[in-house]
């Protein structure tokens, strides 16, 4: 009888797992699922290179807590040849992948100025956790600071495990996204250990209320045309009418393959769907072209003009069958059953706090981080300017940072974590050298960087048609003339560092 029991329980708690694993949403806070940029996908018989550790220390201001914890790295020596340069890959908010350290466009400098190549894993992200668990207590120790203090003692350590003592040795960090902003800061904050820093995609203004991401995805979905955001709009209008009575509630829950009952008594679960359905335009407009089919990601092949030939198809049916056509293809696409609209299992998913956890893959820790210092809450709030709805308000971003973290994270608290951001690194303000910023105009985070040249020594590379990180990934034969281009002038400006004094 307590083995039939012990049976049930575990077959009660694995469904409880799954449900909360399915519960979080595919795009959080402009975040996939396993951080913003990809990994490689690599050629066949390709030889990854093993996890190396290092001990770090848990915080690098305050040296009476002398507590410690292993970071992974890896290392790529292949194209090194002796007083050559360092290369510096910054790893972000998801899993640090070495298929890293043999492929994207940071690989073919090396080659070109015969580099050592290191990767970092960020603090509390795939297997470098520092400390027990990720509850809040422990989630202190989580922030831009300490990563930036983590990079610090890794090229001194790296510096002296492999040799690399040498006065003419330069130092280049790259990164893509939050790791292209810990790249910028960094050769703001530690310039007397780095020589040159690119920052790819890189938000550098923090900002609580980011409604000017929807701005940039509407213009983005414009060039096919006015009636892919028009579409959208009849769309989002119905479902506002049809979710007002018990009968058109049901409607939308089966054309939508909602996996819960709407609860619509609470307006966060109603906000929940409008900004689900907002994501699956987000994700790819964010991403659209960006040659993440080299490594394999899911989903590379749906483009703007994949959704918008929807949207605009009239034999599609009505806007709102094109609408649940667009979110039929993603769930497809991504292999979801249905899409998990609760807010409540959503809340729950974060809120877990074990290294096994499905919200432990980043979710979690990236939240805590938008909450405590950048903000970057996605919000509705741009007005009719938009097709999507006027739902999922600052106040809904807000909600959820106090019901997973608790009451004291409310917009009082996380405005001051942003002001501090923008007084510790610059802001817009910002005054530095030897950074170069590449940024797409398809990409919605541009907003949020630097699109004209901060200085003669700092200059902005806006590349017209690309998305996010688009420059980080190999080349293609299909890539656009101006995409070349970045790289091209990307590879000249680190040969102008490494030769400079």
């Amino acid at each position: 009888m307590a083995a039939s029991m012990k049976t049930v329980l575990n077959l009660v708690l694995i469904s409880v797992l799954v449900s909360f694993t399915s519960s979080l949403p595919r795009f959080l806070h402009g975040r996939p699922k396993h951080g913003l940029l990809g990994a490689p996908k690599l050629p066949q018989g390709s030889v990854l290179p093993p996890d190396m550790w290092l001990k770090q220390k848990l915080t690098h201001f305050n040296y009476a807590d002398t507590r410690t914890w292993q970071q992974r790295y890896f290392v790529n020596d292949t194209f090194y040849k002796p007083n050559g340069p360092i290369f510096l890959m910054i790893g972000g908010e998801g899993t640090a992948n070495p298929a890293w350290m043999l492929q994207g466009a940071w690989i073919e400098y090396a080659k070109t100025y015969h580099a050592i190549c290191f990767l970092l894993e960020h603090r509390y992200y795939g297997k470098s956790h520092p400390t027990p668990d990720l509850s809040v207590d422990n989630l202190q120790f989580l922030s831009s600071e300490q990563a930036l203090a983590d990079l610090a003692y890794f090229i001194q350590y790296v510096k002296h495990k492999y040799n690399l003592m040498s006065k003419d040795q330069k130092l280049i960090t790259f990164g893509g996204s939050y790791p292209g902003s810990l790249s910028a800061w960094f050769r703001v904050k530690y310039p007397h250990l780095v020589d040159g820093a690119v920052a790819t995609s890189a938000p550098i203004f923090a900002q609580l209320n980011f409604k000017e991401y929807l701005q940039v995805v509407v213009s983005s979905l414009a060039t096919t045309g006015p009636g892919c955001n028009k579409n959208i709009k009849m769309a989002t209008d119905t479902i506002t009418k049809m979710i007002s009575t018990d009968t058109g509630r049901k409607s939308v829950e089966k054309m939508f393959n909602l996996c819960d009952p709407l609860d619509t008594s609470q307006y966060v679960d109603g906000s929940n769907l409008f900004s689900n359905l907002a994501g699956n335009f987000e994700g790819v407009v964010q991403y659209n072209k960006d040659n993440r089919a080299f490594e394999g990601a899911i989903g590379t092949n749906i483009t703007i003009d994949t959704i918008c030939g929807i949207m605009t198809d009239e034999s599609n049916g009505s806007p709102i069958e094109r609408y649940a056509k667009v979110n039929s293809l993603m769930l497809s696409t991504y292999s979801q059953k249905c899409l998990d609209n609760s807010y409540n299992k959503m809340i729950k998913g974060l809120q877990a706090t074990a290294w096994n956890s499905s919200a432990s893959e980043g979710g979690r820790q990236w939240m805590y981080q938008t909450c405590t210092e950048f903000g970057f809450f996605q919000s509705s709030d741009l007005g009719d300017v938009q097709p999507f709805g006027n739902f999922f308000n600052l106040k809904f971003s807000i909600q959820q940072c106090m019901d997973v973290f608790g009451a004291k994270f409310n917009q009082e608290l996380i405005q001051m974590g942003i002001n501090r951001t923008n007084t510790n690194y610059g802001g817009y303000g910002m005054r530095a050298t030897k950074i170069v910023f590449p940024n797409g105009s398809i990409d919605p985070w541009h907003f949020l960087g630097f699109t004209k040249d901060l200085s003669m020594e700092s200059p902005a590379i806006y590349i017209q048609g690309t998305a996010h990180c688009a420059n980080m990934y190999p080349a293609t034969s299909d890539d656009l003339p101006q995409l070349v281009q970045a790289r091209a002038t990307i590879e000249k400006l680190i040969g102008t560092w490494l030769s400079s004094n």
